[in-house]
């Protein structure tokens, strides 16, 4: 089942937040389901998208870490972050290191620089778990992300006084 949804007023609160959406597509088919998610929650809440494509989830937090730094140069800042991934355990701890050190990677840019990033960096035991995360009609993990991400710029904004 997908996450709550929210009401008109709290949507607009993000209305034209400027998001920057990095996604790994090591796994081409739970990437798009991801995305699908991620971008319906986000044209929903009129944000204004920039997309961002990595081979893999180690790649997500060096990518908005460069685009954030570019943003920044040009005075176009991002607003908040969706990351979306996936990892799925193997045979060896390379699922251990991936897992851990994108999620670390992805908190360390958002409490040092006080920005709101929406994890969608799903990890799994095999592709049947991935799908059912990903897919709209499911889980909706990709949604998920962005709603949080969109959450957090809300709060952003409202303690702000924007």
């Amino acid at each position: 089942m997908a996450g709550p949804r929210r009401g008109k007023r709290e949507q607009g609160e993000a209305e034209g937040a400027r998001i920057l959406l990095v996604e790994a597509r090591f796994y081409d088919d739970i990437a798009d389901a991801l995305l699908a998610g991620a971008t319906k929650a986000l044209a929903a809440a009129h944000a204004r998208v920039d997309r961002i494509s990595v081979p893999g989830s180690l790649e997500i937090p060096p990518a908005i870490a460069i685009a954030l730094d570019a943003a920044q140069r040009n005075r176009r800042p991002y607003d908040g972050v969706v990351a979306l991934g996936c990892v799925i355990r193997g045979d060896t701890i390379h699922f251990d290191i991936v897992a851990h050190q994108s999620a670390r990677g992805l908190m360390a840019l958002a409490v040092a620089r006080a920005l709101p990033i929406g994890n969608g960096i799903i990890t799994v035991e095999n592709e049947a778990q991935a799908l059912s995360r990903a897919r709209v009609e499911e889980q909706d993990k990709g949604g998920d992300a962005a709603r949080a991400a969109l959450a957090l710029v809300r709060l952003k904004r409202r303690l702000a006084g924007r």
